[in-house]
């Protein structure tokens, strides 16, 4: 699927339309991090729920690539070898859905944005992301919230290889952020001067996502 084209809607999409329009799943009460380990308006779950746009791409590590473009000193394109071999780190962390679901403590492996980071150089200038996924889809943050401490290229969750309904052969997982933000079969990282709407940001969700402050919908 090429970077213009849109992906098209299934019942999953369309429903999640709705819910921002009417407000869903909001609570209107404010938690702190420091206070609270689980953000307002979530529930524990011990599985992982699968969401995505109703389409799940088959993406194998080979030919599979990953291109890092714009505002950076060295454009990458990396094979899988190629992004196997930058230095592997593991994190765990708490994960939160927009839906309202909440996993703690996932173990994850993979390469660390920084280190991915530190290869491309990023210009001065370079102050927000997109991501692009093999599916089509695509999501915005800020370059501070994609290079965070606890943020992670993923390529495997509790031991095991990251499976494709969860995102494999990679994804982004920024913790912080509601888990909209961590696309899924990433295929291409751009840093931008600027901030550009995403998919879903386009489409009623909030342009940030901070799950502390419950930033679920465009108008919380």
């Amino acid at each position: 699927m090429s970077d213009d084209q849109t992906p098209a809607d299934s019942k999953l999409t369309i429903s999640k339309r709705r819910w921002a329009a009417e407000g869903k799943f909001l609570t209107g009460r404010i938690s702190r991090p420091e206070a609270e380990r689980l953000p307002p308006g979530q529930h524990l779950v011990k599985n992982w729920p699968v969401l995505d746009l109703g389409q799940q791409p088959v993406v194998s590590t080979d030919p599979w690539r990953l291109d890092v473009r714009g505002l950076i000193e060295t454009p990458l394109t990396l094979t899988w070898a190629a992004f196997q071999a930058i230095e592997q780190s593991t994190k765990v962390s708490d994960i939160h859905c927009v839906t309202t679901w909440s996993r703690y403590d996932n173990k994850w492996k993979g390469v660390s944005t920084r280190d991915l980071l530190d290869l491309a150089m990023p210009k001065p200038e370079a102050a927000y992301v997109m991501l692009t996924s093999y599916d089509g889809y695509t999501t915005n943050l800020p370059l501070a919230d994609f290079a965070a401490e606890d943020a992670i290229l993923a390529t495997a969750w509790e031991g095991l290889p990251l499976t494709p309904d969860h995102g494999g052969p990679m994804r982004l997982v920024v913790p912080h952020l509601y888990f909209w933000k961590s696309a899924k079969w990433l295929r291409r990282i751009e840093l931008m001067p600027a901030d550009q709407a995403g998919f879903w940001e386009k489409n009623g969700y909030h342009i940030y996502g901070d799950p502390w402050r419950e930033q679920r919908y465009s108008d919380d």
